[in-house]
């Protein structure tokens, strides 16, 4: 790939699309805007490699090939899953646990099932 291609790549959006509000109302606690523009980085890179992979099974190629592709795209994602899991336990899940009662009993509940569902 061209020095210039990567560099053109690497360029986060100028204006960022508004956040569609999530159905349940939930926002994350003490957003970081440099954490934020990183992982939209990392998700734009690993959209280029998911339409790579449909390219290689388009045109055939090794299998193995497109299973060590696959593989990478596996750690691309556990390393935006790792940086989010690390925001929320620093801000989102402290802030819960502090304030006690329903919300910090139920933060340890989601802690618990995010652990489950991402340790697989």
């Amino acid at each position: 790939m061209s020095t210039r291609r990567r560099n053109e790549r690497a360029k986060p959006a100028a204006t960022p699309a508004p956040a569609t509000p999530p159905a349940d109302g939930r926002k994350s606690v003490a957003p970081d805007a440099a954490a934020r523009a990183r992982n939209l980085l990392r998700l734009r890179r690993i959209e280029g490699q998911v339409r790579g992979l449909q390219r290689m099974v388009e045109s055939d190629r090794y299998c193995a090939d497109v299973l060590t592709q696959i593989a990478s795209v596996h750690e691309a994602l556990r390393a935006v899953g790792r940086e989010l899991m690390r925001h929320h336990l620093k801000h989102c899940a402290t802030a819960a646990i502090r304030t006690g009662g329903r919300d910090g009993e139920a933060m340890y509940d989601e802690l618990m099932e995010l652990m489950y569902r991402t340790v697989r």
